[in-house]
């Protein structure tokens, strides 16, 4: 961890902070700091840097900065064909890299417009994406708990999350950058066995939420350092761009599952959580409510999952069976011409929105006609919930800090990408 406090009049410009000192000078003859928490602050979850300006314990001013983690992976999809970019999705929210899949492969397919997607294939990538929420959910209650003290609760979450990871390890070979959801269907036939695996993870899920709950909700500490903590009115919010649990929290139901159902969505039957109590307290509830909630999702699936095929039938989009490219002459120019210089995408522009677990991602596509996106803009949910960052911070206590901030479940990968 590295935290530098400062006088205001000894700071220079020779620092990256010229242009923020210049935004928070102070009144002549006061005493104000400067407190610069990360960017390896162990609390920012992430290469998050932010500029306090304090008056003694409150907060006068927060400054973000970002950039630590650019990647520049926006720009990096302009020279890889449609197919390769799955992997580069994966590296966006890389606690949600099953959303991020889902929401390009529904873009691309709009863009291609007459590729239909198996029922299966619709039923089995909410599924997974649900299961990415519940993997997402865990890493943020285990993590802001230990932010505020309770260490028992990190490692209960980790312990459902490693079922989790082994769970997408069996479908894709992979725990986290899974890349199995594609450009018409899935990356592989689902294993067998999964029912048996799904089936018992999630009978024993919802108690093992219910055991989270008990052991904060009667945790006095807990309650003080989180409720009535963190209130930012909800104009505010939405005028920042805020989405996903945070505006659920502030009494706005809204969900993109719901509102502009996509794969299949319409055919569950969930609940949205909603509070209006809009404190750290609040949001904590929705997501501990949306892990039940896909806990639900889930279970529909299991029991309802259609038989069928996996992916379309698109030989010149998808690429074919391997048992058929042995066989088959066909099959194995197509794979050729895709693997070596992909499949070519209509002209056009879309936007597709997904409901990631921090909020809602957009994809923002664009086709000259080629086997490459020509460009590819991704309105992330973190980007845009992190800018909400001075308004909850300021005017509150240094030590509500850590605890508003956790409790934005941001991702910097998904921030600076």
């Amino acid at each position: 961890m590295r935290e530098s406090i400062l006088h205001t009049d000894s700071i220079t410009a020779s620092d990256a902070t010229h242009e923020t000192v210049d935004q928070i000078a102070t009144p002549s003859g006061t005493k104000r700091m400067i407190l610069n928490m990360g960017p390896q602050h162990p609390s920012t979850h992430g290469v998050l840097r932010i500029v306090l300006e304090l008056d003694g314990e409150t907060i006068l001013k927060a400054v973000p900065d970002i950039g630590f983690l650019h990647t520049g992976i926006e720009k990096e999809c302009e020279v890889k064909t449609w197919q390769q970019v799955v992997t580069l999705t994966d590296r966006v929210d890389y606690l949600s890299n099953l959303s991020n899949n889902l929401v390009y492969a529904l873009s691309v397919e709009k863009l291609i417009g007459d590729i239909e997607i198996p029922l299966k294939a619709q039923w089995m990538r909410v599924m997974l994406a649900e299961f990415q929420r519940l993997n997402s959910h865990l890493v943020w209650l285990g993590t802001h708990a230990l932010d505020i003290g309770a260490m028992t609760v990190f490692f209960y979450c980790f312990r459902e999350r490693e079922d989790i990871l082994r769970i997408f390890e069996m479908f894709s070979g992979q725990r986290m950058m899974t890349s199995y959801i594609r450009v018409g269907g899935l990356a592989l036939e689902p294993p067998r066995g999964w029912q048996q695996v799904v089936g018992k993870f999630i009978g024993s899920f919802p108690s093992k939420v219910d055991e989270y709950e008990n052991l904060l909700n009667s945790n006095p500490i807990w309650k003080v350092r989180t409720q009535g903590v963190g209130f930012v009115p909800l104009e505010d919010l939405l005028d920042l761009g805020v989405s996903g649990p945070m505006i659920r929290a502030a009494g706005m139901k809204w969900d993109v599952r719901k509102d502009e159902p996509y794969s299949s969505y319409d055919q569950f039957d969930f609940e949205i959580p909603v509070h209006k109590e809009n404190d750290v307290f609040a949001r904590y509830r929705v997501r501990l409510e949306e892990m039940r909630q896909s806990a639900r999702i889930i279970r529909q699936a299991l029991e309802g999952m259609p038989e069928g095929a996996w992916q379309a039938s698109a030989p010149k989009i998808v690429l074919p069976e391997r048992e058929k490219m042995k066989t088959q002459m066909e099959a194995l120019i197509y794979h050729f011409k895709i693997v070596t210089e992909g499949f070519r995408v209509p002209a056009g522009e879309v936007y597709q929105a997904v409901e990631s677990p921090r909020g809602e991602i957009g994809y923002y596509v664009v086709s000259n006609g080629t086997s490459k996106p020509y460009r590819l803009f991704m309105r992330t949910p973190s980007f845009g919930n992190l800018q909400a960052l001075p308004a909850l911070l300021e005017g509150r206590l240094l030590a509500d800090s850590i605890a508003s901030l956790g409790s934005m479940d941001f991702v910097l990968g998904d921030v600076d990408r």
